[in-house]
């Protein structure tokens, strides 16, 4: 038996839930009130963060990829991690895109158009029992943090028409290919389905203006979030032969374009920070701004070393193919812009311990 210390308003919640009841996994779910942060997450993780996944014997799981990458391995039944090199490494590649990239249009989104909405949902994840007048000034002062990232994550004001069309670019890319396909790779979503799903339901698709825009414009991907809720284990394969669906290569070519000069960046960034540290080295959550574009428009942003650590997945996955396999992952990642950054991986290693990143 688990219990899920999370929110419903929270991203990465949203994909750890998502992830459990898809694998039937037993597990009560608890929000993370004020006093749930003070006696269970700082005590046992050390930093305020959710989801945090508490398991038999104690035992304590936070971000959502360990907690996925755990649970995979422990429990049977239908896996999300497809057998075949070639879809892995495609699953791999959304899974980032969803956990690192996609955050850019959620929390615009957010703070745009659900303002005063998402005030009152912090304000009743903290203090549950308190009135809603209360609640609403909870939820003001806890929220403070939150629309203070904009920047941090590039959200400026003359970026904001690139970013919402590339979101409504990225809607209807995925509409395309939900009329062949009920995930991502078939009929069974993978690593890839939960990492969009994180972005897409907690913030595009639960917030309600989000939710009307994403409705109106993109009703199939509604009803692909709708299924990644609702699924339990429901039957279903990936496509066969180990192929990717055409209609996923818009989807990432569009994404990488303005992520893939970020993780270069990042990386140069963090070599240069690493040059004097020792394995073990705490490294710091954002090591300071950087240039870069998003739909043809410039902005500024902070670095994020987790990122890599994120990148590091799929890139493993690709290190580890020879002969035929190898060939034909250059050729896909080469068709999306990406084979440099596969290629070009002389950064220093990430790892966790104590649930914070460190150098390995």
């Amino acid at each position: 038996m688990y219990t899920l210390y999370g929110a419903e308003i929270s991203y990465f919640t949203g994909k750890a839930r998502a992830y459990l009841n898809w694998k039937q996994i037993d597990f009560t779910e608890v929000q993370a009130t004020k006093e749930i942060y003070q006696s269970v997450i700082l005590t046992k993780v050390g930093w305020p963060v959710i989801p945090v996944l508490e398991g038999p014997g104690d035992e304590i799981l936070q971000d959502t990829s360990d907690i996925i990458d755990t649970l995979e391995a422990r429990h049977e039944g239908v896996s999300i991690i497809p057998n075949g090199d070639f879809q892995q490494l495609a699953a791999l590649l959304f899974e980032v895109i969803g956990d690192e990239w996609l955050v850019i249009p959620a929390m615009h989104y957010r703070w745009a158009y659900n303002r005063e909405w998402a005030h009152a949902e912090f304000g009743k994840m903290a203090a549950p029992d308190q009135p809603p007048e209360e609640q609403l000034k909870i939820g003001r002062k806890n929220a403070v943090l939150f629309e203070g990232a904009l920047p941090v994550l590039g959200v400026i004001p003359e970026a904001v028409p690139a970013i919402e069309a590339a979101y409504e670019t990225f809607l209807a890319q995925f509409s395309v290919h939900l009329e062949h396909h009920d995930f991502l790779l078939g009929a069974r979503p993978c690593i890839g389905d939960f990492g969009l799903y994180g972005p897409l339901y907690a913030h595009l698709y639960r917030d309600p203006a989000s939710g009307e825009i994403m409705a109106d414009k993109a009703p199939k991907v509604a009803a692909w979030v709708e299924r990644m809720r609702d699924a339990e284990g429901a039957p279903g394969a990936f496509v066969a032969g180990d192929t990717i669906p055409e209609t996923l290569l818009p989807m990432l070519t569009d994404q990488l374009r303005d992520f893939v000069p970020v993780l270069r960046s990042t990386a140069d960034a963090l070599s240069n920070w690493a040059a004097d540290k020792p394995s073990g080295e705490p490294v710091p959550r954002a090591l300071g701004p950087h240039a870069f574009q998003i739909n043809g428009t410039d902005s500024q942003r902070m670095i994020f070393p987790f990122n890599l650590w994120m990148l590091q997945r799929p890139v493993d996955h690709y290190r580890a193919l020879s002969g035929e396999d190898r060939l034909r992952a250059d050729k896909f990642l080469e068709n999306i812009g990406a084979l440099s950054l596969f290629q070009d991986t002389d950064w220093p290693r990430l790892t966790r311990q104590a649930f914070k990143l460190v150098l390995a």
